[in-house]
Parts: C-alpha cells; structure tokens; sequence
C-alpha cells in the first residue's frame, strides 16, 4: 500500500478552516497540557487525525467543536498511554508546576497554579466554557457528558478556582443561596 500523507485530498475550504481555528486550538492545548512541547505535540495529532477524517466532517456544526472534541479525546488518549508506562510522583509535579518561570507576574502563576490543582474534569469545562466561549451545549458535545453535568463541574471549578486564588480561605459570598422556586 502507497504511503499516503493525510488530508491530501481535503477540500481547501476545510483546510482553511482548519488552519484559522489553530491557534485556538493550541490555547486549549496548552492549559490542558501546562507543557509547550506536549501541547503542540497535542495539536499536531489533532490537525493530523482532522486531516485524516475531513470527509467525516458534518459542515452544519462548527469546526472549532470538532476539532476541541478531537483534541480531548487525544489527550485522554495521551494521559493513558502515559499513566501505563510512567509512574509519576504527584508532589514533585506540584512542585515543579509551581515554581515560577522568570519574568512571569505572580497573579499569572497563581492562576497557573490553581488550574494545575484543579482536576482534569473541572480544568477541561472551566477552559472550554471560559476561555474559549463555547456554550454548555457545545462543551458538552466536546466532552461526551449531558449540559447538565457540564453546568456542576463548572460550578464546582469556579468554587475550588476562587478559593484556590483567596489563599485557601473560602468566601461567605462563595457558598451557593439555597432558594425554593414555587
């Protein structure tokens, strides 16, 4: 069988497409991966199975959908072939997580920090509804859960970010006003 390269026969419309949401992409990439090379690593496999899969391609939904859904589940694809073959001190990640770079400000290793301390379901909506503006339903289809969960981590990610930035010490304001709807 002839080597092929991916996406040669893609139509130029979906290659454009594709190359104006990539920065996108790679901003997502690198607040789930907290590593350049590895998020670049992560876009290019998402660039290369789109290119591989552009016929599957419904042109009715957005591509940045597409493509955050491709990178996800390339991630997760990642995180397990990894979680197989390395053991990984979790303290001397933390460690090295928080250890600021030069010539970055405090309030941006703080956020750094606490989205590092944030679990990967929590991270993954706080980013995609936040950061990337995709509305529930879309961040759910990204996710592969119901809009309603994606609305519970969302609200649980934005506590544990608050308290996280506050020094640990949780606000009053922060616990949710319990109220009965008639």
């Amino acid at each position: 069988m002839p080597f092929r390269k991916p996406g040669v026969n893609a139509p130029e419309p979906f290659r454009q497409q594709l190359l104006d949401t990539l920065p996108r992409l790679r901003r997502y990439a690198r607040s789930l991966c907290f590593d350049h090379a590895t998020a670049d690593d992560l876009v290019q496999t998402t660039a290369e199975r789109a290119l591989a899969h552009w016929h599957q391609f419904d042109q009715r939904r957005d591509i940045r959908v597409w493509l955050l859904s491709i990178a996800h589940n390339a991630h997760l694809d990642r995180l397990r072939r990894e979680q197989r073959y390395t053991v990984v001190d979790p303290d001397h990640l933390a460690e090295r997580r928080e250890t600021p770079a030069p010539g970055d400000p405090g309030l941006r290793m703080d956020l750094l920090a606490a989205l590092a301390r944030l679990s990967a379901a929590h991270r993954e909506v706080l980013l995609l509804v936040g950061v990337e503006q995709l509305s529930y339903a879309e961040c759910a289809e990204v996710l592969g859960v119901p809009a309603g969960t994606v609305m519970s981590r969302l609200a649980r990610a934005r506590v544990a970010m608050r308290t996280a930035l506050d020094g640990g010490a949780a606000r009053p304001e922060a616990a949710p006003n319990l109220r009965r709807v008639v």
